[in-house]
């Protein structure tokens, strides 16, 4: 089975990139998601401890994924050989998730997002999550299909196996 350059990217030197690009990310969006949820349903009383460490979480989040998406974008992107619109859909997905995550760290910091009030701060890191993990899912479904089920041919002679040429 061929694999997509997501794929790849976890599977090779094991476990680091498995670690660095997947189980990272992936702990810490979970571990912002479930401090969401008890910044919510304990807001008004007891919420403090948790909408710190969900403060805290997003900021770490966000700016570790930066320096995923400009590693990736400096030193992978550049030479890839795209593997047809799956491979394009799961490294774009994926690369597109510092976007809401960056974006959660810019609001937790004050940058973005000023003159809102709680409520709707609030309501902004709620759909920035829900974009990144929207994104995440994108990447990790396509990431998993064998690019040749979506009409890339591994023949060096096929006009479909590099997309920009």
């Amino acid at each position: 089975m061929t694999m997509t350059h997501y794929m790849e990217l976890l599977a090779v030197n094991q476990p680091w990139n498995l670690i660095i690009y997947m189980v990272i990310p992936v702990a810490l969006a979970e571990a912002l998601v479930a401090t969401e949820f008890f910044t919510v349903f304990l807001r008004g009383s007891n919420a403090g401890g948790w909408k710190t460490l969900n403060k805290w979480i997003g900021i770490v989040l966000g700016f570790y994924f930066l320096g995923i998406f400009l590693n990736l974008l400096i030193t992978v992107v550049p030479s890839i050989e795209w593997r047809g619109i799956a491979d394009i859909l799961a490294v774009g997905s994926y690369l597109s998730g510092v976007i809401p995550l960056f974006s959660i760290a810019l609001l937790e910091l004050g940058v973005i997002g000023k003159g809102k009030s709680t409520d709707e701060k609030m309501k902004l890191h709620f759909i920035l999550l829900t974009v990144f993990l929207i994104v995440a899912h994108i990447a990790m479904i396509f990431g998993m299909v064998d690019p040749t089920i979506m009409g890339w041919n591994s023949n060096p002679n096929s006009h479909m196996q590099h997309m920009g040429h």
